[in-house]
């Protein structure tokens, strides 16, 4: 008798937890912000100050905003990349889709156009500077931090914004498929974790530029 109702409490918990598991899954993806196109407005006002940047060709204005991205871009992609990444391995799944679902529809928006900015700002000002045109091997310098802008670019744009709708699509469904995710997510990390190293590097690139060639 005690067996049975043990037996019985135990299927009643294990039933009520995949109902507070299902809820918390509904709920996630009920209350979680969808992908907002008004976004592109302020994306196409920063891309609208950069073009004013690069057209009027003041020194200072152009190393600020090359400066001023690069350190969000650099700053988010780490605390990505070493925080929230291994975070999210290891939360529960209902955790990380909540998470997921409210963090990727901003940094879709947000990264790209860091990414554009400080890039084609950094272009410009190293024109201005005539660093493009310094000799070797003074030059060896300027072509590791375009070895490593260039593979920035290709994982923002190729690897991590693909990855961010895929996942996030994913997630969304009523029924997500785990398995496609984890390996979406797996990619997503190591990209992420990826670009961290990368701009680890072009930080000690760009302190050798403030330092001299």
């Amino acid at each position: 008798m005690t067996a049975k109702a043990g037996s019985w409490a135990g299927a009643r918990d294990s039933e009520a937890e995949d109902r507070l598991s299902q809820a918390v899954l509904a709920g996630a993806s009920d209350d979680a912000p969808p992908i907002n196109p008004l976004n592109l407005i302020w994306v196409a006002l920063a891309l609208a100050a950069l073009a004013a940047a690069v057209a009027i060709d003041n020194l200072w204005l152009l190393n600020f905003i090359h400066v001023m991205a690069g350190v969000l871009w650099t700053g988010i992609d780490l605390f990505m990349g070493f925080v929230i990444g291994p975070i999210l391995r290891r939360a529960p799944f209902a955790a990380r889709r909540a998470i997921v679902l409210r963090l990727m529809p901003k940094t879709l928006f947000l990264l790209p156009t860091l990414a554009t900015i400080t890039t084609t700002a950094g272009w410009f000002h190293a024109r201005d500077l005539g660093l493009l045109e310094v000799p070797w091997p003074a030059y060896a310098w300027v072509l590791a931090s375009l070895v490593i802008v260039a593979v920035l670019t290709v994982q923002g744009f190729a690897v991590l914004l693909p990855a961010n709708l895929l996942v996030y699509f994913e997630m969304r469904k009523a029924a997500p498929d785990g398995a496609r995710i984890g390996r979406l997510m797996q990619r997503y990390i190591y990209a992420v974790a990826s670009q961290g190293v990368m701009q680890v590097a072009i930080i000690l690139v760009m302190a050798r530029f403030v330092t001299g060639l």
